[in-house]
């Protein structure tokens, strides 16, 4: 199929397309949080240590940035639909693989495969966004990975707490909604015309497109710093909640996450008006707060307050996504758009990961609560210090153009 332009498009098509992407970025991503919820439930049932349990995030995102480094760019040279078919297959083969596993090998095979196919999805997807709407597409890269990864914790804490077979019933649901995804491809019209390059861009890499070095390296530390905060909650939240606040429901678990994620996605949409840029700072500074409240609740053992903290952080973690994203959606051109989101996420995973990582081991050696308030207290610098670029990139700029307003 030839690409069309999406402003060719008539305009209600073009908007029930966007929605329709929109869709298929909250059911992948909240494919990559069902596990959360389940972990204990698979540890219960197969008897494997809490390390084994890293090892199993580990290799989930190590496949993941393996994938945004190789492919994360080759939607600008093949286009939008081949990438994003390809992806659909292999995670349905994840979701298949986690229907059947019988124990951790399955398991790590599984979150391996799942990781392949979110890293090379995500970032056309992103792409595919920008090229039907340009001025929503911030707001929508910044809410839905929320969405979905909030729907997918609450979703499968649900089933696994009141439904039966929860290894198995909320894979199905999955297989199910993937049917839906193939039939959204297979009216999706190509957004993004074929290039040269496309073996070349395999090469593994991080390459800022010239001329937007210095926009992106701005919204780094912000972006570092809320998916920092994502990694904390998404590893060691449900744990936390259960071994250090006493809530040993599954569907509590759930909730941690859906707390953090759907605050933050709501609160993207109230301020979509606002400039991105404007965001980055106060975003840092709710990250910032919210963790610190939260870990003054967590020694004082208080659910309302870790809830209370929760939320605060959430502010600051949608805030952050749309400031980022908002801005990416705005510097793209068509050609760089897959290559650009790809860097973007190679930021935020690793983020997401290296301290979840470490945190996973260190709690073997530790234990949790100081591995917990050691995470935190990174969040809280990470936040502080993307407030600081943030100021000094705004003071820089006024030094350059004292008539220029920045906020």
């Amino acid at each position: 199929m030839s690409a069309a332009p999406a402003d060719a498009l008539d305009p209600a098509r073009r908007g029930r397309l966007f929605a329709a992407v929109a869709g298929v970025v909250v059911l992948f991503l909240a494919a990559s949080s069902v596990p959360s919820p389940l972990y204990v439930v698979y540890q219960a049932a197969w008897g494997f240590s809490a390390a084994t349990l890293t090892i199993v995030f580990a290799v989930y995102v190590l496949f993941l940035l393996a994938s945004l480094l190789v492919v994360g760019g080759l939607s600008d040279h093949v286009g939008r639909r081949p990438v994003l078919a390809v992806a659909l297959v292999v995670q349905t083969v994840a979701v298949v693989l986690f229907l059947v596993a019988s124990n951790v090998t399955m398991l790590l095979v599984a979150r391996a495969v799942q990781g392949a196919a979110t890293g090379a999805a995500i970032t056309a997807m992103a792409a595919t966004l920008v090229d039907l709407d340009p001025r929503r597409a911030g707001l929508a890269n910044a809410a839905t990975p929320l969405i979905g990864l909030a729907l997918g914790a609450l979703g499968c804490g649900l089933l696994v707490e009141f439904a039966p077979a929860p290894t198995r019933l909320v894979w199905i649901v999955l297989l199910a909604g993937f049917v839906l995804v193939a039939a959204v491809l297979a009216v999706l019209p190509e957004t993004a015309p074929r290039r040269t390059g496309a073996l070349a861009s395999l090469r593994p890499r991080v390459r800022i497109p010239a001329g937007l070095r210095g926009e992106v390296l701005a919204i780094a530390p912000t972006l570092a710093a809320s998916w920092a905060l994502g990694g904390l909650y998404l590893s060691l939240g449900p744990s936390v909640a259960a071994e250090l606040l006493g809530l040993r429901s599954h569907l509590v678990g759930g909730i941690v996450v859906t707390l953090l994620c759907g605050v933050g996605a709501a609160t993207a949409v109230v301020a979509f008006c606002r400039a991105p840029e404007t965001l980055l700072a106060p975003a840092g500074g709710l990250l910032a707060l919210g963790t610190l409240i939260t870990l003054a609740a967590l020694v004082l053992g208080s659910p309302l307050g870790t809830a209370a903290g929760t939320v605060v952080a959430g502010l600051g973690f949608g805030s952050a996504s749309l400031a980022c994203f908002g801005t990416l959606a705005r510097i793209a051109a068509p050609e760089n758009r897959g290559e650009l989101m790809a860097v973007a996420y190679t930021v935020a995973y690793l983020a997401f990961s290296l301290p979840a990582v470490i945190a996973g081991f260190l709690t073997v050696r530790i234990g949790l609560r100081p591995v917990a308030e050691g995470y935190g207290l990174v969040v809280v610098v990470l936040g502080l210090t993307a407030v600081v670029a943030r100021l000094l990139v705004v003071r820089a700029r006024r030094g350059a153009d004292p008539q220029r307003v920045d906020a």
